[in-house]
């Protein structure tokens, strides 16, 4: 089915926009798009010009007009999926680029499933399984280090990574193999010597990549942040300012904010779920006492708090109860209202708290670059943001690693209890398949059906 139909979908948002594309991908490409294409000659053919071209013309359906358009020919091998693509673009007008697909279609193409032109790039060879779902990490990346991470990944890093692993456990597999098949001409001992510190170091590689995966999760998901304070410290106003824009309500009336408010935002590229929380004290109020629970369960779920203090006012028994909740957190005090005469300092704070300690002014923006530094610091290991250190960022390739993992320290336990050669080939070939898996080489049909269909049609 794959190697003789072709595709066609709408490639650029559905949606009105000023240019829309519409793809097609397979051996009959070029000619399908013939059918409807006609240069501004009138009799230049799309099968006769070279690859790598944009041509300027119209497309017709019949004699019908339908939009002026340029048609991208590339021609296989060298193309995204390794087959003949055409690529039409026309005006991004939701109308014309439906009327285009269903022109295509008519004319001998079928509709793309979902992420079926990745898919193709996967089968025919010119990516792996992680450069594969690197592209949908691409399109749904949140912040630069996400699309940083992900732009690696495609481009070959987790691949090169794992095919250099994968070889050289095949080598140990193999010395093993050829003392099990002539054992008079090898020495058991000698053997053993060798393949022991290239296992303890497939271990700490292995140990490597599944320790990169928190900051991963962390760099693509967020950490999960939790804003805390008595009323009226200027949370929501903090809030605001790490938003870039007025979302949370702010008055000089203590306990405004009764419920929590939830968002999305990037601290220098640092992505944080953050959520303000009511000012936590002793209140009679019902309702802003079920604020003041939500943000008591909320700190304690929180992977960050950040405690905020009025440094214009004396800290007071509800500032030393909230840091007493949250002392087995990761908390960042910040100092609010440095824009004022202080009165409650860092020094003072020191007394109470080890936690790292920034002085800023939520009204005038000051001290959030410190701020982020500190997140970095506390959350990301080594410079694995800013160089060529590999993250892993995907759930199924850290269950694969993990389980490859668990295979090697099997065969170091078993070179330990002296146990027969057999015995490491088998875990030693365990872990070479279950690094497979990242790469797709050892990836089943249904495992490669399910990750595609999460693309978007046109990917």
């Amino acid at each position: 089915m794959y190697e003789s139909d072709t595709i066609a979908a709408i490639s650029s948002g559905l949606t009105s926009s000023g240019i829309g594309i519409v793809r097609m991908s397979g051996p009959q490409a070029v000619e399908i798009a013939d059918k409807v294409y006609r240069s501004v000659s009138g009799r230049k053919k799309l099968d006769d010009v070279p690859s790598y071209t944009a041509n300027y013309g119209y497309i017709y359906d019949g004699e019908e007009l339908i939009d002026e358009v340029l048609v991208l020919v590339m021609r296989a091998p060298h193309t995204y999926t390794r087959e003949d693509v055409v690529e039409i673009d026309c005006h991004g007008g939701v109308v014309v680029m439906k009327t285009i697909l269903d022109l295509l279609l008519r004319s001998g193409a079928r509709p793309a499933e979902p992420g079926e032109f990745t898919k193709r790039a996967f089968l025919n060879g010119r990516i792996d399984m992680s450069q594969a779902e690197a592209v949908i990490d691409v399109i749904g990346a949140k912040n630069k280090m996400a699309l940083s991470c992900s732009e690696k990944q495609l481009r070959g890093s987790i691949r090169d990574k794992i095919n250099s692993l994968r070889h050289d456990i095949l080598g140990v597999v193999a010395s093993i193999e050829a003392l099990l098949d002539d054992p008079e001409h090898f020495d058991n001992g000698n053997l053993t010597e060798t393949i022991t510190p290239q296992v303890d170091g497939f271990i700490e590689e292995l140990e490597k990549l599944l320790a990169s995966s928190e900051n991963g999760r962390l760099i693509t998901e967020g950490i999960r942040t939790v804003i805390v304070g008595r009323p009226n410290v200027g949370k929501s106003s903090v809030m605001n300012r790490l938003l870039g824009e007025n979302r949370a309500i702010v008055t000089d009336i203590p306990g405004t904010t009764r419920d929590t408010l939830e968002e999305t935002m990037s601290l220098n590229g640092i992505l944080l779920n953050i959520i303000d929380t009511a000012g936590i004290r002793d209140t009679d109020d019902t309702i802003e006492k079920i604020g003041v629970d939500r943000a008591r369960r909320y700190a304690e779920d929180a992977e960050l708090v950040l405690f905020v203090a009025d440094s214009s006012r004396q800290l007071e028994k509800d500032d030393l109860e909230i840091l007493d909740l949250v002392k087995d957190k990761k908390v960042i005090v910040l100092l609010n209202k440095s824009d004022l005469e202080e009165k409650t300092g860092a020094q003072m704070i020191r007394q109470v708290t080890d936690a790292p300690i920034v002085s800023i002014s939520a009204k005038y923006g000051s001290g959030m670059d410190e701020l982020a530094k500190i997140v970095k610091d506390m959350f990301f290991s080594g410079d694995v943001l800013y160089n060529d250190e590999i993250v892993i960022t995907n759930a199924r390739q850290k269950a694969a690693i993990r389980d490859a993992l668990e295979s090697m320290k099997m065969v170091r336990k078993s070179i330990d209890d002296k146990m027969p050669e057999d015995f490491l080939s088998i875990d030693l070939t365990a872990a070479y398949q279950q690094l497979g898996l990242v790469t797709g080489e050892s990836v089943q049909d249904d495992v490669a059906d399910r990750i595609f269909s999460d693309f978007c049609v046109g990917k």
